[in-house]
This record gives C-alpha cells, structure tokens and sequence, in this order.
C-alpha cells in the first residue's frame, strides 16, 4: 500500500512538473499557429523570453526573427477602452514579416466592417522596417504609408502605433538594425560582416556544442543590457499610453489625433458650420416659429445635410456603442486622446453633451441624428403618397417608451461583462447598416434596417420614440437641462389639445405638458403656438379682436352715414317762410 502510495504521488509530481515546464517548441506552434504564416519556411520556435519577451524563430539552426505578442510590452487602450493583442514578426535583416491579429475588442471591427479587410489591413506591415517610422493615411517624409479604411480612424491608429512601437522595442532589445536605418546609410554591409557576424540570440540559450549561425545583416550597435531598454511585461495602461498616440517617441512627433485632425479640415470646417448653424436655430427658434414656411425650408434643408453629410459622408452617426466605450475608458483608464483621434465624433459628441445639459435630447434626436433624419424624410414621403399612419393610444404609447429604456439598461450590463458580445447586441440598432454602410451590408441587417424604415413609414420615428438605446442614454443626462424654451399656454390641456394632438411623435401629455425626455425639438408645436389660425386660446383672441374691429368698424360706416345724411337735408331760412 506505501509503494503505491508513492507511486502515486510521483506520477502527480511529474504531472506537475509537466505543466510546470515552459512551453516547448510544439506548445509555441499549437497555441499561436499564426505563427507559421510569419514564419513559412520556419521549422523550429523558441519559447518567449526575455525583455519584451519574444520567441526566436528558425530554420533547422538558423535564426530567422522573432515572434511577439504587442501586449507583452504596449498596451494602448483603443476605441474599446481596451488595447488590441496583435502577433507580429520580424526578421533579421530589421523588417516586419507580418503581423495577424490575435484579440480586440473593438465595436468598429465587429459592427460591420468584414474582417477580410483588417487582415488586409494587417498585410501591409509586412515588409516594413522595424524603425517604426509608419504612418496611416497620409504621406510624409521618412515614413513609410499604410492604407486606411473608412470608419475605423481611431481603431487603426491604435493598431498601428502598437505594432510600430513592439517592433521598434523587440528589435533594439534584440541587436537588429532597422532597413531604413541601412538604406540611409547607402552603404553595403562590410565584407567582414557576413563572415563574423552571428545571430543575437543570448548565449546561455544556445545549444551545448552548437556553433553560431551566419547571416546577412549589417553591423549592429551593441545593444544596451535589456534590463534597461526593454519595457516592463505587460506595463499598466497608463505608463503605457504616455506618448498614447504618438507612432514613434521622437522628440519631434506630433501626436496623432493632430495629424488626423490636419487630414481631415473640410470635414471639420463644414461640420462646424453645420453647429453654429442649428446654434443659430435654436436661438431664434421663435422667429422661425412665427414663420412657418421659412422654418419648414430651413428644417429640410438641414436634415438633409444631417443625413447626406454628417451620417453618409462623415461617418458621424453616434451610436449606443460610443456610451458604452465612453462608460469602459471611465472605468479602466481614461484619456482625452482616445476620443480625439476622430474629430467627427469628437466634435459631435461636445456638442451634443452641451445642448444636453442647455435644451436636452431633442436636439440631436430632432436635428443631428442621420438615422433620424432618414425617417424623417420616409415619413413625409409616405404622407405625399397619401399612405395611412396611426399612432398608438396613450396609455399604450405610455408603456412603450420602457422599452428603450430596458433595451440600454441590457447592452450596459451585457458590457460589463464582455464588450464584444454588447458590441453583437447592439446590432438592434440600424444605423451602421443604414449610415455607416450605406445598406452595402449581409441581407439580415438589410432586411431589419428596412423593415424599421417600413414601420416608420406609418408611425413616424417608430424606432426612436421605442428602440433606440441611443436615444435613451441620452435621456439621462437631458433631465438636468438648464432651459425651457418650448412655450406653452395656461389653457393648454385644459381647454385645448391641438398640440397634443398634432405632436406626431406624442411628447404632449393629454395634460398639456411637454415631455421633455421625448421631444425631438422639431418646433411643429411652436408653429402652433405663435398661429392664430390655429392655437385655439389665440383664435379665440382673433375673433374677439375681429368681433371689436368689426364692431368698430361698422360704429364708423353708421356715423359717417348719419353724417352723410345730414350734409343732404336742405336748411330753410326766416325769409323763405313770410314768403
């Protein structure tokens, strides 16, 4: 019984030992097979080690490169709040053998752009030197190009800085000199060089009795002991975003939401002049109301800039996932250079959270939401073709404004826990189908996106005033408004319900009151209230005016009769009568 006891317990002991053991080459392989698309003519992989830590790569005995995970050494939390784990590769002659994406968390990702294109994306690196001198978009001197794709700014960037700041680390850590570095110097390598120059792979991780491997690479610097230039293993989020969104740490780097903002100075100009002039609107919101047809153009022409520009042309079409990722970058590690890197949504977002706390959500609802906007129009597209609309009785209408509300508690709770799976949940919002891509979109979200489209087509702005988790979070905040610019009259409610009645959106209690948390600002009220054709206590007015003039103006037409009448009567003098 004691010998099997003790065989047990070594048999446990060598089941620890195994698990204790660190990774071997088969273990590397099998748990990042991305590996060999790096690597393809590599048949041998090291463990990662070192500081940063990376895995040597070989050809039987020939070192090739290294692989590394970015979230080993840089950690920049990205739109998510949360930074992007990329596999990438260099080799020895001081370029990138790719790279492949290994996590993220991104809503941009995984809410409608395919992920063919970020692999794409992706590909571009390869080749690329390990000077991490590389940009995204735009060209400029001594930096190499990388493409960008449409709507996924700030995800980009993040991915780029990351992979240009590992490389630069792991290759310096590493002894190897960047290719730029060597096509400025236009100089060959020294004969010398090839005939003693080895591989900087540490000696103690050398095989006994194994003699150093040749390769082609230039003379490089020795390297400083990587105790004092390599990065600390998986540093904070903060000591890691220092420089957040500066591709390289040079001096003269400018950070790269400034970059994008200088790429991007139409988009921002006419988006600036789109605010200052809705500011405008709303300032003089009671002479547009006293004139209707005025207002109607303006209205018009505005949501038409709000769908064709900002949402079709700028991508600025806010969504749930914003609150989301704002509400993530609070609670882990916020920074203003996060939400910078796209000035659309930057700017948009201000001046959102300024009318928000000045007029409430109607304002974007009513007049800067694409999405909005493009119901809008199908509404008054369904009234020309004289199709029918209903709209729900109160208390059913009451009931279903919980919705939304149930509808953004879920998707926050859901977020809490995993923000990819909120990201999926969030589909039930169709503005990236119907903005961000244009319908251009698998025939699922197609189909959902039109069928709401449909429903609005009959109850206008069906999914804001039920759905939308947007418009919800935005409620929130829009109780702590500053000012009630919206007019109302005492007899409202009381003795009249023409507002109530003609509000299509159904933020006019039967009582009277405005409901502030669902009005969309579109002023149709205001119209009424300054109409006296239309506002009843103004009618009445009216008529007692016109009952008054025409009072008055019948007295008059009576006196200057009498006065007529009696310039005719002809007056008899004393001497006419002893005649």
């Amino acid at each position: 019984m004691r010998k099997y006891l003790s065989n047990c317990f070594l048999i446990v002991l060598i089941l620890l030992a195994s698990v204790a053991t660190p990774a071997s080459h088969a273990d590397t392989l099998s748990t990042y097979p991305q590996i060999q698309d790096l690597f393809p003519q590599a048949n041998k992989f090291g463990e990662f080690e070192g500081e940063p830590r990376a895995a040597p790569v070989y050809l039987n005995e020939k070192l090739l490169g290294y692989a590394f995970l970015t979230a080993d050494m840089v950690r920049i939390p990205a739109y998510s709040g949360r930074p992007i784990n990329v596999l990438v590769g260099i080799d020895m002659s001081g370029r990138i053998t790719g790279a492949r994406i290994i996590h993220h968390e991104e809503p941009i990702l995984q809410a409608g752009i395919p992920e063919k294109r970020i692999h794409e994306f992706v590909d571009q690196f390869r080749g690329k030197s390990t000077s991490g001198h590389i940009i995204v978009g735009a060209k400029r001197e001594g930096y190499e190009t990388v493409d960008a794709i449409s709507g996924a700014t700030i995800t980009l960037m993040v991915l780029n800085s990351t992979i240009a700041r590992s490389v630069r680390m792991v290759a310096e850590s590493r002894g190897i000199q960047p290719a730029v570095a060597q096509a400025r110097a236009n100089e060959p390598p020294p004969a010398k060089a090839e005939k003693n120059a080895v591989a900087p792979q540490p000696p103690h991780k050398r095989k006994a009795g194994s003699a150093p491997q040749k390769v082609q690479v230039s003379p490089a610097p020795t390297p400083l002991p990587l105790t004092t230039q390599a990065a600390p293993h998986k540093p904070p989020l903060d000591t890691a975003s220092q420089p957040l969104f500066a591709t390289t740490t040079d001096d003269d780097e400018e950070p790269m939401w400034l970059t994008v903002w200088r790429q991007r100075t139409f988009e921002i100009t006419a988006l600036l002049l789109g605010l200052t002039l809705l500011t405008g609107i709303l300032l003089f919101q009671d002479y547009l109301a006293r004139h209707p047809y005025l207002l109607q153009r303006v209205r018009a022409g505005f949501l038409l800039y709000t769908l064709f520009f900002v949402g079709w042309y700028a991508h600025g079409q806010l969504s749930i996932i914003n609150v989301l990722t704002f509400v993530q970058a609070m609670m882990h590690q916020f920074s203003w250079n996060t939400f910078l890197i796209d000035p659309m949504l930057f700017l948009l977002w201000g001046y959102v959270a300024m009318t928000l706390l000045l007029w409430g959500r109607g304002v974007y609802c009513g007049w800067l939401c694409p999405f909005g906007a493009l119901q809008e129009f199908t509404f008054k597209i369904a009234r020309l073709l004289h199709l029918p609309h209903f709209e729900m009785p109160h208390v059913i209408h009451e009931r279903l404004l919980a919705l939304k509300l149930l509808i953004m508690l879920g998707l926050f709770g859901i977020s809490l826990q995993s923000m990819g799976q909120a990201i999926f949940y969030a589909e039930i919002e169709p503005f990236k189908t119907a903005i961000s891509l244009k319908f251009q979109r698998e025939w699922m979200y197609v189909v959902f996106a039109l069928g709401i489209l449909l429903v609005t087509a009959f109850n206008r702005k069906f999914y804001c005033k039920y759905m939308c988790p947007l418009g919800a979070s935005l409620v929130i905040p829009g109780r702590f408004r500053s000012f009630d610019w919206l007019r109302r009259r005492k007899e409202c409610g009381t003795q009249c319900q023409a507002c109530a009645v003609e509000c299509e959106v159904q933020a006019i209690r039967p009582t009277g009151e405005i409901n502030a948390n669902e009005c969309h600002y579109c002023l149709d009220c205001q119209v009424t209230y300054y109409n006296e054709k239309k506002c009843p206590p103004l009618v009445e007015k009216r008529k007692r005016r016109e009952r008054g003039e025409l009072a008055r103006e019948l007295a008059r037409i009576e006196k200057e009769k009498q006065a007529t009448a009696a310039k005719k009567l002809i007056p008899i003098s004393p001497v006419d009568l002893d005649q």
